[in-house]
């Protein structure tokens, strides 16, 4: 028996771990890593038009003035682009508009559903019905939107001049302001649902105990929810945030489907930041350099906002829980 424990011992099953990652480490490194670095690379080049292959640092490209271009010279353009700007606005505003309702009935939903008090029925058969948003691809989704929107006949048109509420067709797609709020509107019908079951899975995750303690002092559904649940869910609401953030700063095919033929149409109300990277890489004289460039800034952005959302929703108790916890480790090495 003991000699059995030993041979036990001996054999590592770490190795198969690594082999069965392998195939996900060389994917990844091929179709993820790779891009990403060159991508890089190109941000710091000269590189325009379809099958070009070769390309000059900026370092080694005299510029109109007839100096060497900056290393950051594409960087700078894109940054001061009028043009990159209102779509960096764009892109934070109808982000804002969908998350914010997205949000606060995601939590409210999740609060109701989890309720044991209400004894409510069919809640396997709501939650489906609140996540079939999601499944229905992004191109299905717009073409319905921008069907039922559409001028001069389309159902929306229709129901307004039906009951009265217009004299005339309205062209909800050429209107700044509708067209932006219907943006929102699809990107919240969309993934609330999503919102919701992470929510509920984080309530569910609560220990029953904080519910009822809180019941026993007599504390009621609005006081619970926000003494009790909302401090519970402070992980769940920073992923659920900081996924949300990411998601919505790379918001491409809604608006880009819903104004087929005219991207950012109207007016560039919708014009995205990843529009505005695919136009300069798919549109014109093919500018790789100026959309590579883009890229690399929407990710420095991104990047630093995360830090900065995860700094912010910090558990500060368990921050200054560690800090003294270091600091005495620190003391005791020094008096030892």
């Amino acid at each position: 028996m003991n000699t059995e424990r030993k041979l036990a011992k001996r054999v590592s099953y770490a190795k198969y771990g690594y082999v069965f990652s392998l195939p996900f480490i060389i994917a990844f490194l091929i179709f993820s890593m790779y891009p990403l670095l060159y991508t890089v690379v190109i941000g710091f080049t000269d590189l325009q038009g379809v099958g070009v292959t070769d390309f000059n640092f900026n370092w080694n490209v005299e510029g109109p003035d007839g100096n060497m271009l900056s290393p950051f010279h594409n960087f700078i353009d894109v940054f001061n682009s009028p043009l990159f700007r209102t779509a960096l606005k764009n892109t934070i505003f109808i982000w804002m508009m969908n998350f914010i309702p997205q949000i606060v009935l995601s939590l409210a939903l999740a609060s109701w559903f989890t309720n044991k008090m209400l004894k409510l029925k069919c809640v396997g058969f709501f939650k489906v019905l609140f996540y079939m948003p999601n499944i229905i691809t992004a191109a299905s989704v717009a073409v319905l939107f921008s069907a039922m929107f559409a001028h001069p006949i389309g159902p929306m048109n229709d129901f307004l001049m039906r009951f009265g509420f217009a004299d005339s067709p309205t062209h909800f797609l050429q209107n700044r302001a509708y067209a932006q709020g219907l943006t929102a509107f699809i990107q919240f019908w969309m993934w609330y649902g999503v919102t919701m079951i992470i929510l509920v899975a984080g309530v569910m995750g609560i220990s029953p105990t904080l519910f009822e303690a809180a019941a026993i002092d007599g504390a009621n559904h609005f006081k619970t929810f926000f003494y009790v649940t909302l401090p519970s869910l402070r992980t769940v609401m920073l992923y659920t945030l900081v996924t949300s953030f990411v998601g919505g700063m790379q918001m491409f095919d809604i608006p880009f489907l819903f104004h087929e033929g005219t991207p950012g149409a109207p007016q560039n109300s919708t014009l995205t930041t990843s529009i505005f990277i695919y136009n300069q890489a798919m549109l014109g004289m093919r500018r790789f350099n100026r959309a590579a460039a883009a890229s690399v800034l929407m990710f420095i952005l991104i990047l630093i906002c995360s830090a900065v959302l995860f700094y912010l929703m910090r558990d500060k108790d368990a921050a200054k829980q560690k800090k003294e916890f270091k600091q005495r480790e620190k003391a005791r090495r020094i008096k030892g």
